[in-house]
């Protein structure tokens, strides 16, 4: 059974981040706002990729002089959900 959230990005660009889950498992993103072409082809690579891979892979990346990134606040939005 999946279980969608929603998660609102801080210090970025993009403006929401929505998620359906199955587990641990991604089995959808889409990010609103931010670098379009590049968010559609990261939320593709996610898919099916278990959040604590996408975290390891994620966490830390920082986007210009900024100290996160939208790869950093999808790390960021997978941490809160596996905390709940």
């Amino acid at each position: 059974m999946s279980e969608k959230f929603t998660y609102m990005p801080k210090g970025v660009c993009s403006r929401q981040m929505d998620f359906e889950m199955e587990g641990n498992i991604i089995k959808s993103c889409n990010v609103t706002g931010g670098c379009n072409g590049n968010l559609k082809g990261i939320c593709s690579i996610i898919r099916e990729k278990s959040a604590e891979e996408v975290i390891a892979a994620f966490e830390g990346i920082t986007c210009g002089p900024k100290t996160t990134s939208c790869p950093d606040q999808i790390a960021a939005a997978l941490k809160q959900y596996l905390a709940k």
